[in-house]
């Protein structure tokens, strides 16, 4: 009974890994179409921390704006108003915000493939 649970386990994880990876691989393609779309260069989406400031830039927002994205809680509210920002930015808005905050998985990649454009005044 052990063995049958942990065969089932192991297949599991041997199926659900490479899917795993592929949409890992896919978002990273969003991410880095977005940040051209954004008027900055694709590898800036593949660095971690310096990303974030990248996209404080593209949002026109302070540096100093990453603090608040380290304190619990209020990191929260920061990244759904720094998300809301965003949408807004490609000329979307609540409807759209919450889609990108719910079901990231589909909403970037409309953002990234669609013809959604960046707007530098939004």
């Amino acid at each position: 009974m052990e063995l049958d649970m942990m065969s089932l386990v192991v297949s599991a994880i041997s199926v659900l890994t490479p899917l795993m990876l592929i949409l890992g691989i896919f978002m990273l393609i969003a991410a880095c179409k977005l940040y051209v779309k954004a008027g900055q260069k694709w590898w800036e989406a593949i660095i971690p921390i310096y990303n974030g400031f990248i996209f404080l830039k593209i949002i026109k927002k302070s540096y100093w704006n990453f603090l608040l994205l380290l304190i619990p809680v209020i990191n929260i509210i920061f990244s759904i108003i720094f998300t809301h920002n965003f949408s807004k930015k490609f000329g979307h808005g609540v409807g759209f915000t919450i889609g990108l905050l719910f079901f990231p998985i589909i909403f970037f990649p409309v953002l990234a493939f669609g013809k959604s454009t960046y707007e530098q005044a939004a």
